[in-house]
């Protein structure tokens, strides 16, 4: 959203207080009877009326008392000379409920400043009885209904209701105040309209912002006569025709946003006479034809992007020259020739996207030449060449795209080792020489992309220092020699694909030790040996290709742990027999064909259709040896068994009286048999609840293993977690208390517990999704996140009502201590329950809190108040639910080395709110999209509250749910209406 041009203060100065009749009864009345002598105290009445419609989270509205002057109130400023209230401010404070008519009898009133709330309701027509009003600010609100007719507010300067859900036609009658300087009415949700032509009488009006308002039709001539207009931002709407010749009338003009509309035709050459234009933004239109030549010589500009038409041509040599450039966004047009040289030489670039185009030549050299370019896409277009040295010293470069062109040669060893590089994509190309060893200095890299390439030698061991690097693509060049075991350190990495090269030797057994891999593509190599039993032990391994080698030996039977959507073993000099999960991980006859001494059982030969042979011959015959073998060890026992049996018999008849007292002095000891407790139905055998399986190991904490254990009976699945020895009781006792009493669908239920001589286990419901920490780093098909904005919402809410429930409806109230997103719990349907009550305690009835003997908690996660001091409040608990809610809306990990030393989440993310564009930066742009960006950046809001430094700033577990449910994504709501949209600068 723009901005406004000038600060509020400035543009609402106080007039001489004009008398005006009184609008409500109730204040003639307190005024005439009760105190008619302090003209004061209608103000008081009409001021607390006001904030009783206003629920007050954060208690900025506590000074607003009836023994207290109005002038003492908070964000209340009164005339100097007259003592009577003249400007309301309360800026981004939380504030709900609904505006009350009573503010409206302050006659003096000059300014009412309230956005970046969540005001609801409809706007008072009794508004237009503050005659005297300069300033009326409600953006950035929920507010609703259709707008009352404010023409009678002739002293209007500042009109913004933007940002709202106000219906209705647009205000025609909007054209009457002619003394605005500042008009706002975009994103709300007025009926499909046109432009109304009395607009072109508000001729002081420097910022116009009317995006997101369904309006259709050309713009009309009469806007073209507002000839004070500065900003222009008529976005996200259906404007048609062409783009107006009229622009140059604008004299004034430096920003015009036009985006996303039906615009057509070409840009006129009348845009080149806009001297003072800085920002120019017409992308995703039907624009076409070349720029025109003179565009190049604005000379002020620093925002150009028209991505998304259908121009042609070259752009006009004047860009090179520019100095203020910052963003320039060209892609998906048709541009063609050379790159105009010099662009970036002489100016600050930032941003760079010329992709999906038709740019031949050279590759431009200087876009990094005053060092401060991050973003430089370039993919799918024609350039040829060297790429250039120059920006081997470009280090604040973050991502770098330049797939899909004709560029060759070797990649400059200082561009392989840039330090903050996140993207490094050479993919589709003709690059050729090795990765150079300098890739070790790329500590920050996220992605590396160089496939199809002609990239050769052997991979540098420096690899491994790439401890961020989660998608690995090498495949089809010619890389050779063995893959370096130090790759086993990625332990970040979701998919490795080195597919169509040269490598050789076996597969490193290191491979197994990657925890978050999902698709592992080694084929078409020349590796041998066997495959790694390792490889069984990556659990969240999801694709697996190992098809073209030389691979010899079984496939372990381990392999059949993995739950494999695909499996391809095809084509190397595999033997033994295919298990049953294994035929069926394959899918079809292909994905083990060509490996001549592979076979399957004789009984699910014909049923699984597998191409193989059945296990016969000599695999016959040493099955057979081995039946043999097991019968006679078993005769054996049975024999010894029976002997043994008969001396046990012969003895108790001689000692059965001594059994008995040697029983009755064990039942004084140790029990040998399990103790159980239940809390919920559910049919559990305890021998086998503790027969578990480390193959079914899911997770390992501070308290204790955690193992899936599927029940016997078609009973179910059910988490089993194994205390750690030592604190196991009082952790086993806690949870007990705490999780043995409560009930509620978004706290994970305790089955059952069970103890036996210094062993302590406990008995959950199984969550199908594991963690939430887990589910936001996983990723599906094509890079695709695991769970959406709407699914992240849904698990925000879940978690806040769970962690609501302790505090205020739990009797005492329970500090959980240890909030994170590895304790919250996802179901099949990725439903939110709160887990591991290990360090969780009960509350003491006191605004104190209570004082514990030790620090609980998690790095990251840990509010700010603990380290200084061991009383916890339930504050402390929401301040790790902030955290949270920024993991949800962002993306990102509580720790990360980008943050800083020492930095968090917390911190890193109170860097990025100076700015409508630097918000939008926060917001995870996996998830982001038009749709939710409003709805994303609502729980933001909420997330930094929570986070506040400050205890008592931070709101209640209650206010919290309250807030998210404000924060609902249209989509819960309704299916038809369009959300808030925001603008990105590039969608590649």
């Amino acid at each position: 959203m723009t901005l406004l041009p000038l600060p509020i203060s400035t543009m609402a100065r106080i007039q001489k207080l004009q008398n005006s009749r009184p609008i409500l009864a109730i204040f003639l009345f307190l005024n005439f009877f009760v105190q008619p002598s302090n003209s004061l105290t209608s103000e008081t009445v009409a001021l607390l009326h006001f904030k009783e419609k206003l629920n007050d989270p954060l208690n900025y509205l506590d000074s607003w008392k009836s023994s207290e002057s109005p002038c003492n109130f908070y964000g209340i400023t009164c005339d100097k000379n007259t003592g009577l209230v003249s400007e309301i401010s309360l800026d981004n404070k939380s504030l709900s409920g609904v505006i009350s008519p009573s503010i409206f009898s302050l006659q003096s009133l000059t300014s009412l400043v309230l956005p970046s709330n969540l005001l609801s309701g409809k706007l008072p027509c009794q508004l237009t009885n503050c005659t005297n009003l300069k300033v009326l600010n409600v953006t950035g609100n929920n507010m609703n209904g259709t707008i009352p007719d404010l023409s009678k507010l002739t002293n209007l300067e500042v009109l913004d209701l933007s940002i709202n859900y106000f219906s209705g036609k647009f205000p025609s009658w909007i054209g009457n105040l002619t003394g605005l300087v500042a008009l706002g009415l975009g994103d709300n949700d007025f009926v499909e309209g046109k432009i109304p032509d009395t607009l072109g009488g508000l001729k002081k009006v420097y910022w116009l912002y009317l995006t997101g308002s369904n309006l259709i039709g050309e713009i009309p001539e009469s806007i073209f006569e507002m000839e004070a207009l500065g900003t222009l931002g008529i976005s996200r709407n259906q404007i048609s025709g062409n783009f107006p010749k009229s622009i140059n009338k604008l004299k004034n003009l430096w920003k015009i946003e036009m985006f996303q509309n039906k615009l057509t035709g070409e840009l006129p050459v009348e845009l080149a006479d806009l001297s003072l234009l800085q920002e120019f933004d017409v992308s995703s239109n039907q624009l076409h034809g070349r720029l025109p030549r003179g565009i190049g010589n604005l000379k002020k500009l620093t925002v150009f992007q028209v991505f998304k038409n259908n121009f042609s041509g070259e752009i006009p040599p004047g860009f090179g020259d520019m100095q203020h450039l910052d963003a320039f966004s060209v892609y998906r047009n048709s541009f063609s020739g050379a790159f105009p040289a010099n662009l970036g030489r002489f100016s600050p670039l930032n941003s760079i996207d010329i992709s999906e185009n038709k740019f031949t030549g050279a590759f431009p050299m200087y876009l990094c030449q005053n060092g401060n370019l991050q973003f430089l896409l370039a993919i799918e277009n024609s350039f040829s060449g060297e790429f250039p040295i120059t920006y081997s010293s470009c280090k604040p470069l973050q991502r770098l795209r330049v797939s899909k062109n004709q560029l060759s040669g070797k990649i400059p060893n200082g561009v392989w080792g840039l330090p903050n590089v996140l993207m490094l994509d050479f993919s589709d190309n003709e690059f050729s020489g090795t990765m150079s060893p300098e890739i070790g200095a790329a500590t920050s890299l996220n992605q590396l992309v160089l496939s199809n390439n002609r990239f050769s030698g052997e991979l540098p061991k420096e690899l491994g220092k790439l401890t961020e690097l989660e998608r690995l693509y090498l495949d089809s060049n010619d890389f050779s020699g063995a893959i370096p075991s130090e790759v086993g350190k990625l332990k970040q990495i979701s998919s490795l694909n080195l597919e169509k090269n040269s490598f050789s030797g076996s597969i490193p057994s290191e491979l197994g030790e990657f925890p978050r891999l999902a698709d592992l593509n080694l084929a078409s190599n020349l590796l041998t040996g066997s495959i790694p039993n390792s490889l069984s032990t990556m659990t969240s391994l999801n694709s697996l290709n190992l098809s073209h080698n030389r691979l010899t030996g079984t496939i372990p039977t381990s392999l059949d742990n993995l739950k494999l959507s695909s499996l391809d073993l095809s084509n190397n000099q595999l033997s033994g027999e295919v298990s049953l999960d294994l035929l069926t991980m394959g899918g079809d006859k292909q994905a083990f064909a060509g490996n001549k001494g592979l076979c399957v059982d004789e009984s699910i030969r014909f049923s699984m259709n597998s191409g193989l042979g059945s296990c016969g011959g000599k695999a016959a015959k040493h099955k057979f040896n081995k039946l043999v073998v097991s019968c006679i060890v078993l005769l054996s026992l049975a024999v010894l068994m029976g002997g043994l049996l008969l001396v046990s018999y012969l003895n108790y008849k001689h000692s059965h009286e001594a059994d008995d007292e040697e029983k009755l002095e064990e039942g004084k000891g140790k029990d040998p048999k399990w103790k159980l407790e239940s809390f919920h139905h559910v049919e559990l055998d305890a021998d086998e609840v503790c027969d578990f399986d480390e193959d079914n190991l899911i997770g390992s904490g501070g308290t204790g293993k955690v193992y899936r254990l599927d029940l016997k009976k078609g009973c179910g699945t059910v988490a089993m977690k194994q205390l750690w020895k030592g604190n196991g009781v009082k952790v086993l006792t806690r949870e007990m208390e705490i999780l043995g009493k409560i009930r509620h669908r978004n706290i994970v239920k305790l089955y059952a517990s069970l103890m036996k001589e210094g062993s302590n286990i406990l008995v959950f419901e199984y969550m199908t999704n594991g963690n939430l920490f887990e589910a936001l780093h996983r990723e599906i098909k094509a890079g695709k996140p695991e769970i959406n904005w709407y699914q992240r919402y849904k698990i925000a809410l879940g978690a806040a009502k769970g962690i609501a429930y302790l505090h205020h409806d739990c009797y005492p109230p329970i500090i959980h201590r240890d909030i994170k997103s590895t304790n919250i719990l996802l179901d099949e349907d990725y439903e939110a329950k709160v887990s591991d009550f290990g360090v969780a305690k009960v509350s003491e009835i006191s605004s104190r809190g209570s004082e514990f003997s030790c620090f609980a908690g998690t790095h990251g996660y840990m509010a700010p108040e603990m380290a200084y001091t061991l009383r916890v409040t339930e504050k402390s608990d929401i301040y790790s639910f902030g955290v949270v809610l920024l993991e949800l809306v962002t993306g990102r990990k509580p720790i990360e080395e980008a943050y800083g030393e020492g930095k968090d989440l917390v911190y890193w993310t109170s860097t990025h709110l100076n700015d409508k564009e630097s918000i939008a930066k926060v917001l995870d742009q996996k998830v982001v999209s038009e749709l939710v960006q409003e709805d994303m950046i609502k729980v933001l809001r909420i997330a930094t509250l929570c986070t506040t430094k400050l205890p008592n700033l931070r709101p209640s577990m209650k206010e919290v749910v309250n807030m998210l449910a404000d924060a609902e994504p249209w989509t819960f709501r309704s299916s038809s209406k369009p959300e808030k949209k925001g603008h990105n600068f590039s969608v590649v």
